[in-house]
């Protein structure tokens, strides 16, 4: 009986890699577009999803919104994917949306980076809910 050796490198060569996802490619799919206002003043442009229909997202910022049937609209929770999985992200978002009772994920894909995304994510919570907490701080009934 003969034995044959293997080298790994072999392997890693047939491996498949895992499709990146084209920020480009998820945003086409996008039912609308709106701007939210930072404190600073600055507006940052937001892709609109349902929350069921969202695809599975890179490292973005987004907004858990609900829109009213009169077509008003609630923020209800900012952050950005922290995953290097879309999947991971999307099953982060959905399950945090329908925690909170969110119809839509606003997606605003436009800062590449981990620290633009969080100055952007800064600047949103704190034009939207006055603090930098991930939602606004609910009153409580004594």
């Amino acid at each position: 009986m003969s034995a044959r050796i293997l080298s790994p490198d072999r392997f890693a060569e047939r491996r498949p890699s895992p499709a990146p996802v084209l920020v480009e490619a998820v945003l086409d799919r996008a039912g609308g577009v709106c701007s939210w206002k930072g404190a600073s003043g600055h507006r940052y442009a937001h892709s609109i999803f349902s929350l069921i229909e969202c695809p599975p997202l890179p490292k973005v910022a987004y907004a858990l919104v609900r829109r009213d049937a009169d077509g008003a609209c609630k923020v209800l929770h900012i952050a950005s994917g922290g995953s290097d999985a879309p999947t991971l992200n999307l099953a982060r978002i959905r399950q945090r949306g329908a925690m909170l009772g969110a119809n839509e994920v606003h997606v605003h894909a436009l800062a590449r980076t981990d620290d633009e995304r969080q100055l952007v994510v800064c600047d949103l919570r704190a034009g939207q809910f006055g603090a930098l907490a991930e939602e606004p701080t609910r009153a409580v009934c004594a």
